[in-house]
């Protein structure tokens, strides 16, 4: 996606959706932001939680590194480098969490056996929903975009 010595070609430039989902919008790139915020770190800790081949795997982390969302740094043991969400990377944790809420109503059939995220005192995650300043909800339908010229 970038071009040499420049930044990535953008599809959309001036929607901040399309660039979003041009930097972690393929399946490996936010199953390896997840696993990231569930502890992985080592490349093997990915390929063993995604099943993700190796060369792949590569090419992810690289592309993820290499626009901010994750870092490199040493293992206690100095022998290997680990992988840590950045700020940006970590600011994703809401988008995870809609996306895993939307999966939990909607791909699975009624009584369908799967995980569920908790709270650190084991609670449900309450689902997670956009409000206007005043607190009333927001969708699709009460929301627009103002494009700049």
């Amino acid at each position: 996606m970038a071009r040499e010595g420049q930044g990535p070609a953008w599809t959309d430039p001036n929607c901040p959706v399309a660039r979003t989902v041009d930097l972690v919008g393929d399946r490996w790139s936010l199953l390896i932001i997840r696993d990231a915020m569930d502890g992985a770190r080592s490349f093997t800790d990915f390929q063993q939680r995604t099943g993700i081949a190796r060369n792949i795997l590569t090419e992810r982390l690289r592309k993820l590194t290499a626009h901010g969302l994750l870092t490199q740094v040493d293992a206690p043991s100095g022998r290997r480098r680990l992988y840590a969400l950045t700020e940006a990377g970590k600011d994703l944790f809401p988008v995870v969490v809609t996306l895993r809420q939307w999966g939990e109503r909607h791909a699975f059939e009624a009584g369908e056996t799967h995980s569920v995220l908790v709270d650190g005192d084991g609670a449900r995650v309450p689902d997670l929903l956009p409000v206007a300043a005043n607190g009333s909800p927001l969708t699709s339908d009460t929301t627009s975009v103002r494009r700049h010229a």
